[in-house]
């Protein structure tokens, strides 16, 4: 059961911090963090959740790495649907949070967007469906490449939340522009539910694409890995 608080609390953390960058931050007059802010905050929520909870839970904070992993002959089949449960918890948690915190503010309007994902008009950078699809898949593949081989047993030990942090800060860098980054579903979810409408309606796109993405990578790891893949 710690292991599913751990996730469920870590998961909070990604999302309020990542999502309440964007919502909170980015734009804010005069001293606005931008894009550069809000991929640098993803990815440091990760790297201090890494060193927080690692030992504890394995710090996944994502259905599509803890399926990723199961998929690289990291983790066990039957832990895989109480850790997404407790992600996908921890980020409907945190957006409720941010939400009550937003809204704090006169002329609040979650229908803007509330750092939700979203392709074709919600896209903010105006791209299609496929363009999204596409985007999420290969940056969600290239996460999990990072994510096995960083927590190989033969790579240097101790370190791994650093590489897998800016891994993640640099496919925002490259995928805000398409999607709004998701490559993580319970992200996606944990603000989408308070937007509604075209929100949860193409939260589809936010689940399958991920998956499919982390499952490729397991697939690409365990081809050009030289040895057996360990259980963890």
């Amino acid at each position: 059961m710690k292991k599913y608080v751990a996730e469920l609390f870590g998961t909070f953390w990604l999302v309020l911090g990542g999502c309440g960058s964007a919502v909170l931050a980015a734009a804010f007059p005069e001293v606005g963090i931008g894009l550069h802010g809000v991929a640098l905050a993803f990815g440091l929520t990760v790297l201090t959740m890494a060193f927080a909870i690692g030992h504890i839970s394995g710090c996944h904070l994502n259905p599509a790495v803890s399926i990723g992993l199961w998929a690289g002959g990291r983790f066990p089949a039957k832990e895989l649907i109480p850790y997404i449960v407790a992600q996908v918890i921890g980020g409907i948690i945190a957006g409720g949070v941010l939400y009550l915190i937003a809204s704090g503010k006169a002329g609040f309007d979650v229908s803007a967007g509330f750092a939700s994902n979203g392709y074709g008009e919600h896209s903010p950078g105006g791209y299609s469906l496929q363009a999204a699809f596409i985007s999420e898949v290969v940056m969600t593949m290239m996460f999990l490449l990072v994510i096995l081989g960083a927590t190989d047993r033969r790579a240097p030990q101790g370190f791994a939340g650093i590489p897998i942090g800016l891994c993640l800060t640099l496919i925002h860098l490259i995928s805000i522009p398409v999607t709004n980054t998701s490559v993580n579903p319970a992200r996606s979810t944990g603000v989408a539910v308070y937007v509604g409408d075209w929100a949860t309606a193409q939260l589809w796109l936010f689940w399958l694409a991920p998956i499919i993405g982390a499952i490729l990578g397991a697939i690409v790891y365990r081809f050009i890995n030289d040895e057996q893949a360990q259980t963890a």
